[in-house]
């Protein structure tokens, strides 16, 4: 279907959108998120729930549709994409609002609750003005997904369960039909490398914690995602063949803004002092790994295992009606 051209008929934009997403029938009834993963012997549910596969196969899906293309590549731009955007540029203009506030400790600037507090209170309505009318009694579901994206208001840190939640946002807006496969791209290019700068200015400005970092030891303090979808743009890509050169200065230089694998060494590096070796363990030891294809695979199967198997964060994941905690149905 052209999204394009049907756009100047919302209506009939949305019955294509909604009737291309079987999942929901007419009647279907949202239910506002709740944590379901309430001790370690929930993890089982967990891992086997409908949740989980959706959202492994969703990262998967879109994994795949970004393979060995560049940040800049043309890709095509739905008016639901730009919607969305939207949002996300008004969420970042509110950070210009709340300034870091003078105060002893290092770690934490309080102002983030302010503009954390306005985004809340926000939500609903820009979510309103994003989504066509008939996807209005999703937004109750959706938005608390969005608002526990950007890190935690009493703690002030932020970390990969925060990543996770706009992750899960992102897959409920393809399972409510406001975003459909041909936006693939521009939803990992646009709107997930969007949210990353907003993240990536929150941790600067409000001085943010690393929620849970394993220090060293783990990839990043704050970022996974954007490892696995970053290397698998490399996957084919000559310039930056054998992968150590993503530790190479002058490659970090030229191609931060095509490459978000290559834009997440580039910030660690902006922020971290000392030997990348000694600061970043895992990621410098990657750099000797033969290809991209490697990189990329073994990056799903860690994610699996040192962040959706962990329950410190699993217990913090919400699940509705879109991501429930249900088992997933067995088709024999």
């Amino acid at each position: 279907m052209d999204v394009e051209s049907t756009i100047g008929d919302g209506s009939k934009h949305q019955e294509q959108d909604l009737e291309e997403c079987p999942t929901l029938p007419v009647n279907h009834r949202f239910l506002e998120p709740e944590k379901a993963v309430k001790s370690i012997t929930d993890m089982a549910l967990w891992e086997k729930s409908e949740a989980y596969m959706e959202y492994t196969g969703f990262i998967a899906t879109l994994n795949e549709a970004i393979k060995g293309k560049p940040l800049s590549v043309d890709c095509k731009v739905s008016s639901n994409v730009k919607k969305i955007l939207s949002v996300l540029h008004e969420l970042d203009n509110y950070i210009n609002e709340f300034p870091p506030i003078e105060q002893p400790q290092r770690f934490g600037n309080i102002a983030f609750k302010d503009w954390i507090h306005k985004v809340k209170s926000n939500t609903t309505q820009l979510l309103q003005d994003a989504l066509h009318d008939n996807l209005h009694l999703a937004i109750p579901e959706i938005k608390l997904y969005l608002e526990e994206s950007f890190g935690n208001a009493t703690r002030i840190d932020y970390g990969t369960g925060h990543e996770m939640s706009f992750v899960m946002f992102l897959c409920c807006l393809y399972k409510i039909g406001n975003l459909l496969p041909d936006d693939n791209v521009a939803t990992v290019f646009l709107i997930f490398n969007k949210y990353l700068s907003i993240v990536r200015r929150l941790q600067k400005i409000y001085r943010m914690e690393p929620a849970g970092s394993h220090g060293v030891w783990s990839l990043d303090d704050y970022q996974f995602i954007p490892f696995i979808w970053g290397s698998s743009q490399l996957i084919d890509q000559p310039r930056i063949f054998p992968p150590s050169k993503f530790l190479e200065d002058d490659i970090i230089e030229k191609f931060s803004d095509e490459y978000m694998f290559l834009s997440c060494i580039k910030y660690i590096k902006e922020v971290k002092k000392g030997p990348f070796a000694e600061h970043s363990n895992q990621l410098w030891s990657i750099s000797a790994v033969g290809s991209w294809t490697k990189i990329n695979q073994g990056l799903i199967k860690m994610y699996k295992k040192e962040v959706l198997s962990k329950f410190p964060v699993v217990q913090h994941v919400l699940f509705g009606s879109l991501l429930p905690i249900r088992r997933f149905p067995i088709t024999h």
